[in-house]
């Protein structure tokens, strides 16, 4: 037995890194990726960062094959710590930055509910790893919460801004989360309000699941290529939903002129006109400006997020 546990664990880590290294492969607008980085970060760093990532998802899925066993409480994961363990073992591995906070953030979840989700030679059914997602990020403790915030301080990402409560670069935040024992999920709800990988955590990921997944899924009937469709599918969750990583940095009225261009690239054909060609050359230079401050970073975590799930679901490049 102990044998197929092991397996399906290193199969759920191998999805996920292969997820991350699709999504920083497809030459997005605005984002890191085989032909153009940032300032003190590239694709070799994100790279790196998949790698040293993945023995992570695997300590999480085998947390998740324990609690359908039985032999451990949903509850006693420790989702936080392995978040926290997983960054700094990123962080260790490249000198890019902040690479992937928020991809781990979804990601660790996800790793925990495939492993208490029965697989039919390696595919999930997706609505049941949905259900375990939700039990997952529910049964999260205080001591998670503390651990992200330990991880939110190894990863220094920009474009924090100030949160209404229990603010991470408040040092009495910690204190209170413990004495007033504030689950990481109820945290989360706190920042569901301008932090979208928080709110997909307490809202039962419905991006990820309702929007993006089955765009992805289409897509690649549609488009035929891999690389096509994620760009097609982050310009449709761009076009809906305004990035806030680029709203805590620049404001949301940006964010919402971003959202708008790019539902225009997509009426114009996207990458299947040459019209749209040119409107999304033009929209990743506009991107590119002044710093990069208009990266959609939080679209890329959730389009990762997406090719998890489809890869998950049993589809392989």
């Amino acid at each position: 037995m102990q044998s197929h546990a092991f397996d399906k664990a290193v199969h759920v880590a191998q999805c996920l890194e292969l997820a991350i290294l699709l999504e920083v492969s497809a030459d997005k607008p605005g984002n890191v990726n085989f032909v153009v980085g940032f300032e003190g970060t590239n694709h070799l760093h994100f790279l790196a960062s998949a790698v040293a990532a993945a023995p992570f998802f695997r300590v999480a899925a085998e947390r998740g094959i324990a609690v359908s066993k039985g032999e451990m409480g949903v509850e006693e994961v420790g989702v936080g710590k392995i978040i926290r363990d997983c960054v700094a073992g990123v962080s260790a591995w490249q000198s890019g930055g902040n690479t992937l906070l928020g991809t781990v953030m979804l990601f660790v979840p996800l790793a925990v509910a495939a492993g208490m989700t029965p697989a039919e030679k390696g595919v999930f059914e997706i609505s049941g790893l949905r259900r375990n997602l939700k039990r997952v990020v529910e049964a999260t403790t205080p001591e998670d919460a503390v651990a992200v915030y330990e991880a939110v301080e190894i990863a220094k990402p920009s474009g924090l801004g100030k949160a209404p409560d229990l603010d991470v670069n408040d040092p009495n935040s910690v204190k209170r989360i413990i004495e007033e024992r504030v689950s990481l999920y109820q945290v989360f709800q706190i920042a569901s309000a301008y932090d979208m990988v928080c709110s997909e955590w307490v809202n039962d990921f419905p991006v990820t699941f309702d929007f993006a997944c089955p765009t992805l899924t289409r897509r690649l009937k549609e488009d035929g290529d891999l690389n096509t469709a994620i760009i097609h599918t982050f310009l449709g969750v761009l076009a809906k939903h305004p990035d806030t990583f680029i709203a805590r940095k620049v404001g949301i009225e940006k964010a919402r002129t971003v959202s708008a261009m790019a539902e225009e690239i997509l009426k114009n054909g996207g990458l299947k006109t040459a019209v749209g060609k040119a409107k999304l050359h033009e929209f990743d230079t506009v991107l590119r400006r002044d710093g990069n401050h208009l990266n959609p970073g939080t679209t890329a975590d959730i389009i990762a997020a997406a090719l998890a799930l489809t890869i998950l679901g049993g589809y392989r490049p």
